[in-house]
């Protein structure tokens, strides 16, 4: 078998944002400034890294990001009170709740409340709708990111047996959708399986491309994907480990087993997580765009 591809979503990324500053240059030129506001609630240690992430990649785009940091006991009125200022504020293009928020919060009910042109994540329900009729206003920055990892590498799901594992409102189900789509790139037969499904090695077993996306460490094991077998790993999963930081990243796929049948696979870390930043980018520089 052939050296399998490494499906480098951080040779990616570099080439979006390169792609961006043309755009970012004429937006510059009409006087419009892309911006983003990022409310994080509370001090979950992954959301604080993606937040930092954020803001450096826009600072380095010479865009306009905000976050404003909020207490976990924070309540639903006060976050709405401040999504509602943000919703009106014209030097903000595009608002980010980053998720998730501490239980006493109803996701959904502050999700809703983005004004939907503002929503650049596109969890707000007529975006979600649109998404689902296959014309997105803003697809979903990790399901959008690993579409283009895919376009890059010039692999097409025409005609493939697409597996999803995972089907939560942030990657399973909108990358069933647009795997699906019948559109340049996607219509492929997709499959979503999830913690309800028996025997989900019966499905992955025949599937040409799985996205994995569980958050479950070494989930998918070699023994359950076909030779040749596409992986797109969205887990990032830190697990205990002798190192300086006293753990490792690690995906939902168990890389060294996978990696000896697989034609192609994402790293973890490398992978689909630095295109999660690089669409929010996008979404923000789209939102500027349509105003």
């Amino acid at each position: 078998m052939s050296v399998p591809l490494i499906l480098s979503g951080k040779e990616v990324s570099q080439f979006v944002y390169e792609t961006l500053k043309d755009r970012i240059a004429f937006l510059n030129s009409q006087n419009i400034i892309p911006g983003l506001a990022a409310v994080l609630v509370g001090d979950d240690p992954a959301s604080q890294v993606y937040v930092r992430s954020k803001t450096k990649i826009f600072n380095s785009l010479s865009l306009h990001t905000e976050t404003f940091r909020l207490s976990s006991d924070i309540s639903d009125g006060d976050l709405l009170e401040l999504i509602g200022r943000l919703n009106v504020d014209s030097s903000f293009h595009g608002i980010l709740v980053q998720l998730p928020l501490p239980k006493h919060i109803n996701p959904q009910h502050i999700l809703s409340s983005i004004r939907p042109d503002k929503d650049v994540d596109g969890f707000h329900p007529e975006n979600t709708g649109l998404l689902s009729l296959g014309e997105p206003r803003y697809i979903p920055c990790t399901p959008k990111g690993i579409m283009r990892i895919l376009d890059y590498y010039d692999i097409d799901l025409k005609g493939k047996n697409v597996v999803v594992v995972g089907r939560s409102n942030i990657v399973g189900r909108p990358i069933s959708i647009l795997t699906s789509l019948k559109m340049n790139g996607a219509n492929g037969t997709t499959t979503i399986c999830h913690s309800g499904t028996p025997n989900i090695e019966y499905y992955t077993q025949s599937a040409d491309v799985i996205i994995v996306a569980l958050g479950v460490p070494h989930f998918l094991t070699g023994s359950m994907i076909k030779e040749g077998a596409i992986v797109v790993d969205v887990g990032i999963n830190r697990i205990d480990a002798d190192t300086e930081k006293g753990y490792r990243l690690v995906g939902d796929a168990h890389w060294d087993e996978i990696i000896t049948k697989v034609s192609a696979a994402t790293p973890v870390p490398g992978g689909v997580g630095p295109m999660t930043i690089a669409m929010l980018v996008e979404n923000t520089v789209e939102a500027a765009e349509n105003i």
